[in-house]
């Protein structure tokens, strides 16, 4: 059996690299006492697999993670037990049953909303439009293959300026998936790339979704045809 997990990244945890919200959950499975499947070889590991982590600093509503059990047990059940057993900041929102198809399939954009402190809402949205008008908008960035420059402006689907109050603007975000990925990081770069737009303050970025992205530029629920296969097959046993 397989069971695909929604969980969240808030607060303080959002500061978490992957590497320690992996453990973190192995810890919790193993404390809520979920019945994982193990890898074969010399030094068995869970089965998890992870798709589309946030970067380190960065919250998220919108987190995947998958899991194969050594037996069947109920969504509903792993998703509160886990949920207790990890700590506060890292919530367990949803669990299915996996049914066909790969989850990391189903997911190709984020969207994001990102908070910027000290920063004029009029701004914002000069640079916005400005960023959009662009062709493409190249960023240099450190990656584990070195320093690497990419384009930024390609993987944007949309982008809004908007106000919370008069010294700090929302930038509402889409972006595809790419290689390297374009993370909210690097449209604030593209921004002042393109407008000289700084802000003083630390942003605070937080994904709201991932899934697929559609033609009206909304994401699509990567859990969403699970639910629908799990239904129709309770429908089926019913009838």
């Amino acid at each position: 059996m397989r069971v695909r997990v929604r969980f969240a990244k808030r607060g303080r945890l959002r500061f978490l690299s992957h590497r320690d919200v992996a453990r973190t959950f192995e810890r919790g499975l193993r404390r809520a006492q979920v019945p994982m499947a193990y890898s074969a070889g010399f030094s068995p590991h869970p089965r998890i697999s992870w798709v589309g982590a946030a970067p380190t600093g960065a919250a998220s509503e919108a987190e995947y993670v998958e899991f194969a059990l050594a037996v069947a047990v109920e969504p509903d059940w792993l998703r509160a037990s886990l949920d207790a057993a990890l700590p506060a900041g890292l919530d367990v929102v949803d669990a299915v049953v996996a049914t066909s198809g790969g989850l990391a399939e189903r997911i190709d954009a984020s969207s994001w909303r990102v908070r910027l402190p000290t920063v004029a809402p009029a701004d914002l949205r000069a640079a916005v439009a400005e960023l959009l008008s662009r062709d493409e908008v190249e960023v240099e960035r450190a990656t584990k293959d070195g320093r690497r420059r990419f384009d930024v402006r390609a993987a944007v689907v949309s982008a809004v300026g908007r106000a919370e109050n008069d010294t700090c603007a929302i930038l509402e975000l889409v972006a595809r998936h790419t290689t390297p990925a374009v993370r909210p990081d690097d449209v604030l770069t593209a921004l002042d790339v393109v407008a000289g737009l700084r802000p003083s303050a630390p942003p605070e970025p937080t994904r709201l979704e991932q899934g697929r992205l559609l033609g009206d530029g909304t994401l699509a629920d990567p859990l969403a045809p699970d639910r629908n296969d799990a239904g129709r097959l309770v429908g089926r046993s019913s009838a």
